[in-house]
């Protein structure tokens, strides 16, 4: 067995991350249960992988995700730090709040006293209740009838799709001690923390930075064989930073460890088109150093963006409202969640041939894949079919490629690349001729990971798939329009596909942010050079960022010349 350890920073990496874990938790339930769909019995799937078995000072056992999530102080909502596994209670946390708002300096005295305020702790939503009172009371959960149990199910659902104010409010997984922490700093605006030089106060405190790195060594150091570290982070403003460091920490301690980086970004954080010039230049200079600063510590890099399906075949099958993070970071968990399956698969013997294995793939034999062949390119897009077609339904699955919808911004829609390279996952397809019998032409290195486990749909998923979804996922072609989309409640499972590809589709997103560099911080008079300085980066820094995004051009343009001496 080889060990992955998971990295979430920031807002919507966190929303991401509840999702993700909730299917692995659904999973675990679903494996366990009696009365459960054999097709999640799976042997072949080892959540030890991702989870770590231990216990409490009590000696209760526990399993838990290998986790270490960053986010602001206060937005745990009402989970402690420490995890439900130790303390219930936000309450406590609370009193060791440490930011500009809670300290009053009362100074009519003259003797320079300071008085503490505490918020009132965030209060448990229905749907937290429930999973208290089910833990407190096991046999109420199965002791209730049907119908009881269905409108207790509603009420929940109800609750989630009209109340999430946390990543928490719909998180049902017990967490580790060590998997969370909140950063802490005189930032308490999140309109202000919307850019990469606005987390210098973070990134500057090293005790933060040694915390962080403290508790990911924790599960690192207890792992027999790690295949590598999957690190999700919100790249639209201070967290990008953050995670830059992290990443850089990451790369000087473990050298040899692989790191997927997934760089998501909530919808709402694109904010209004009309902007003023400098707000539009800080956006783009914020956009390119991420890039060029998230890049330069990783070995493959999946930007996701958000899941905009208009005129694209799921916008047929599923509803997002764009002003929930609580919707569009579900469609990414998702993906997620199915192109990282074959990491879980176990083992049946060694890898001879991976263009055309159909199984087991771990992080590091993905990264050969996807960046040693090929160009020799490390940005990847990320395509889903949500739902995939079913078997019985021959000429979907003999079409397949059209059925993918990119959750990757800014590439080309132009998919007949000759050197592109790619790893697809599906949950029913059993043959690779199946995938590219009608593509005209063919990528020059893939490999294909088959499943017969859907994606389960847990209680707190949202309620985003239009009335033509089934139960099991299938595509109804006899059904009524229903103006309400369905749940969990109307749907128990997914069948999913997703790919990572690495083709010339991504030079745009690359060539943007090359351009942006060029263009506002590194050209003469560039007016953006001051906002830069302002983040606390020089010229020469700005040009060795600028020289960074050239060379990842270079796969594309072999006609460039991009050797230096630091080559």
């Amino acid at each position: 067995m080889r060990e992955a350890v998971t990295v979430q920073v920031g807002g919507f990496a966190n929303y991401v991350g509840s999702h993700f874990w909730n299917f692995q938790d659904e999973l675990l339930g679903l494996a366990d249960d009696p009365d459960a769909d054999p097709v999640f019995k799976n042997d072949a799937l080892d959540m030890d992988v991702l989870y770590r078995s231990g216990e409490m000072h009590q000696g209760i056992p526990t399993y838990c995700p290998r986790l270490v999530s960053v986010g602001s102080r206060g937005s745990l909502g009402s989970l402690s730090s420490s995890g439900n596994l130790g303390q219930t209670s936000a309450s406590a946390d609370q009193l060791n709040v440490a930011t500009w708002q809670v300290y009053k300096i009362a100074c009519a005295n003259g003797s320079g006293s300071v008085t503490r305020s505490v918020s009132k702790p965030h209060g448990r939503n229905l749907f937290l209740q429930s999973l208290v009172e089910e833990g407190q009371n096991p046999s109420t959960s199965n002791g209730a009838s049907n119908s009881q149990k269905s409108v207790e199910d509603k009420d929940l659902i109800d609750c989630l799709e009209n109340g999430v104010n946390f990543w928490t409010d719909y998180s049902k997984v017990q967490y580790h001690p060590q998997s969370l922490y909140e950063l802490h700093g005189s930032w308490t605006d999140f309109d202000k923390f919307d850019n990469y030089g606005s987390a210098q106060e973070v990134v500057s405190d090293w005790s933060q930075i040694e915390e962080m790195n403290e508790r990911l060594r924790f599960f690192v150091e207890e792992c027999d064989h790690i295949q590598g570290i999957q690190f999700i982070v919100d790249d639209s403003g201070g967290f990008s930073s953050v995670a830059a460091q992290f990443l850089e920490n990451i790369a000087d301690d473990y050298t040899n460890t692989p790191v997927l980086l997934y760089c998501v970004r909530d919808p709402m954080t694109l904010g209004s088109s009309r902007r003023n010039q400098r707000v539009s230049i800080m956006r783009a200079l914020h956009d390119a150093v991420s890039f060029s600063k998230l890049s330069s510590f990783c070995n493959l890099m999946v930007p996701i963006g958000p899941p905009s399906l208009s005129r694209s075949y799921m916008s047929s099958y599923l509803y997002i409202q764009d002003e929930k993070p609580f919707h569009a970071s579900a469609v990414c968990a998702a993906a997620i969640h199915s192109i990282t399956v074959p990491f879980r698969l176990q083992r049946t013997g060694p890898s001879s041939d991976l263009a055309h294995s159909s199984g087991n793939l771990d992080i590091g034999e993905l990264l050969h894949i996807l960046s040693d062949q090929g160009r020799q390119n490390m940005v990847t897009a990320l395509d889903v079919a949500m739902p995939a077609p079913s078997l019985t339904d021959r000429d979907a699955m003999g079409n397949i490629e059209m059925k993918l919808h990119s959750l990757t911004p800014e590439i080309s829609d132009e998919d007949e690349d000759p050197y592109s390279v790619e790893s697809l996952v599906d949950f029913h397809i059993t043959s690779e001729r199946l995938v590219y019998e009608a593509r005209e032409t063919k990528p020059k290195f893939s490999h294909l990971s088959a499943s017969l486990c859907p994606l389960p749909v847990p209680l707190p998923f949202p309620s985003i798939f239009r009335g033509n979804i089934g139960r099991h996922g299938e595509i109804l072609s006899d059904h009524a329009e229903e103006s309400q989309p369905k749940g969990s409640l109307d749907i128990e499972s997914i069948p999913m596909a997703a790919r990572l590809r690495s083709s010339s589709a991504v030079l745009p997103f690359i060539e943007r942010r090359s351009g942006s560099l060029q263009k506002h911080g590194v050209a003469r008079g560039a007016i953006g050079s001051l906002v830069l300085r302002d983040w606390g980066f020089g010229r020469e820094e700005v040009e060795d960022m600028a020289e960074h995004l050239a060379k990842l051009l270079g796969p594309f343009h072999p006609e460039m010349d991009l050797t230096s001496d630091s080559d």
